[in-house]
């Protein structure tokens, strides 16, 4: 079997400038703070990064966010974040929203090959600005096109060396939605067992999905818990 497990500078090798990058989570629960911190090191730019929401201030992706390392982000909403909402009035930072229902599914069709989807969400408001509309069986519709990235970031709460992950609690959130939507998939998980160990009924995202697998060597205070499998 296949053994992908990696450092992390070399797991993080595969994000380069401009990449559209996804950052698994909502809000702490899910979010890869690990490689978030390692591509904040690295000093990538130009990034678009896909995400529910930017973290709150100074956490998580708003790291990457106002050292200036993005030039877009797709999100659901930045309600908890004041300084990216500033950056964003500023015209610092291009912010892309959709309701959230609509950004997972965007996500979902990018992982299932289709070109896009058809929704009445946001008909008629703002949302749909000059979005392409169509008629279905009488009904007038947005077509949303699907959303894929080069490199999606994800965290997961055990794996096995091919990559098969399970995800722990609300963890299991948008991780197995962005492991399917994007050209290259990086783990950070917090235990490696050994191949044959992981119950097939248990795993969330097959190993096939999964490119490389990075161990968390320190479960740090953004993640907000104080023991093993509490996210």
């Amino acid at each position: 079997m296949i053994d992908k497990c990696i450092s992390i500078e070399k797991a993080l090798e595969s994000v380069r400038h401009g990449d559209r990058v996804m950052v698994g989570g909502f809000g702490v629960p899910g979010t890869p703070f690990t490689l978030i911190n390692g591509l904040l090191e690295r000093g990538t730019r130009g990034l678009t990064l896909i995400k529910n929401e930017a973290n709150e201030d100074g956490t998580g992706l708003s790291k990457l966010i106002e050292a200036g390392r993005a030039r877009k982000v797709i999100c659901s909403h930045l309600g908890l974040n004041a300084t990216v909402i500033g950056m964003m009035n500023r015209k610092e930072i291009e912010v892309e929203f959709y309701p959230q229902g609509i950004l997972a599914e965007k996500i979902r069709a990018g992982g299932a090959g289709l070109a896009g989807i058809l929704t009445d969400i946001g008909i008629d408001t703002i949302l749909a600005g000059e979005k392409r509309c169509i008629e279905v069986n009488g009904q007038k519709v947005i077509v949303e096109p699907a959303l894929r990235a080069d490199v999606a970031l994800i965290h997961a709460s055990v794996a096995d060396p091919f990559g098969n992950l399970v995800y722990e609690k609300s963890a299991r959130n948008f991780n197995p939605l962005m492991a399917t939507a994007a050209n290259i998939v990086i783990a950070e998980v917090e235990e490696i067992v050994e191949a044959g160990d992981l119950d097939p009924d248990h795993i969330h995202t097959p190993g096939a999905f999964v490119d490389h697998v990075v161990a968390i060597k320190e479960i740090t205070p953004e993640y907000g818990i104080l023991e093993h499998h509490a996210l």
